[in-house]
């Protein structure tokens, strides 16, 4: 089988090595451009882009998809299936058309839940046991085309979007082993979604990670855990940033909202939200390197009996 890989972020890497491993033969890999980052604003490859490189693969870096002349340069390399991975753009009808056997997407979620550009934060904001991939074949709709198969994971107290990703990222490689071959044969039949069980997440802004301390403890314990590692979960003290990198929900008691309080030595300190206390284990003040909250606290004592503001 001839293909095609659309991917960019580390998610697409576990998928695009699997295909490597198994001997398909990978004409082209489309990735994101090159996108200036770091404090010298230097361009940095995708991970796609960097692993296809390491393996002696075409690169191809289109601004657009819909810009004169990619469909044309897509088809040229003949491939019978397009294989999708958190690519970053959408197809047009023109690429969706071009191989004889579609356009496959991994998904990060048990579609039709969280269809959207944050299935994997949304995931944990929403409180879910279980999370997922799914291998759909692609239409002209957002993450709506007919789905050939799925597979769950459970999700840990402890995960994050970062962790979570992870995992999801090598089970999507698995399942895609699994489907590839039998969708080739004509073995395996796409079934449509639910769309009753339909939900839609958005991009996440950067300034939806600043805590307000009138929500549940287990609503922003949660929102640590989503926007772990971005953008992040902040609140502000003396005019500056304090990063919340790890939480918890602290045993009983009651705080004033926003009011941090002493825990246990070794657990950190609490803040009062508007119901129960927010155990944070780990934070890093702007500037400063992370380190536990126990420890930051031994240096700022005066942060006891503080009322945090609520973003």
């Amino acid at each position: 089988m001839r293909l095609v890989f659309m991917g960019s972020p580390q998610f697409a890497m576990p998928p695009l090595e699997h295909l490597l491993a198994s001997k398909y033969q990978v004409a082209a890999v489309y990735t994101q451009p090159d996108r200036p980052a770091g404090r010298g604003r230097g361009l940095v490859s995708s991970p796609v882009k960097q692993l296809a490189q390491s393996r002696g693969l075409t690169v191809v870096q289109p601004a657009s998809l819909k810009a004169a002349g990619t469909p044309e340069q897509l088809g040229g390399f003949k491939p019978d299936v397009i294989v999708v991975a958190a690519f970053g753009q959408i197809l047009p009808r023109s690429v969706l058309a071009l191989p004889r056997l579609g356009c496959l997407n991994i998904h990060p979620s048990l579609l039709p839940r969280f269809r959207g550009a944050s299935p994997v934060a949304s995931t944990i904001l929403a409180g879910e046991d279980f999370s997922g991939v799914s291998i759909m074949v692609m239409d002209e709709g957002l993450d709506t085309g007919p789905v050939l198969a799925r597979a769950q994971i459970p999700v840990s107290p402890r995960d994050t979007t970062g962790s979570l990703t992870a995992k999801l990222s090598w089970l999507g490689a698995q399942l895609l082993g699994e489907v590839l071959a039998g969708w080739s044969r004509g073995e395996r039949t796409p079934h449509p979604q639910d769309e009753s069980k339909a939900t839609y997440c958005g991009p996440i802004a950067k300034g939806e990670g600043e805590v307000d301390w009138r929500q549940p403890a287990i609503d922003i314990w949660r929102r640590v855990r989503a926007y772990q590692p971005w953008p992040g979960c902040y609140t502000r003290w003396r005019g500056k940033t304090l990063k919340i990198i790890e939480a918890g929900l602290a045993d009983g008691g009651v705080a004033e909202v926003g009011r941090v309080v002493a825990l246990e030595a070794r657990a950190g300190f609490g803040v009062g939200t508007g119901d129960g206390i927010l155990a944070i284990t780990r934070v890093q003040m702007e500037g400063k390197k992370a380190m536990s909250a126990a420890e930051f606290l031994r240096g700022q004592r005066d942060l006891l009996g503080v009322v945090l503001p609520s973003g």
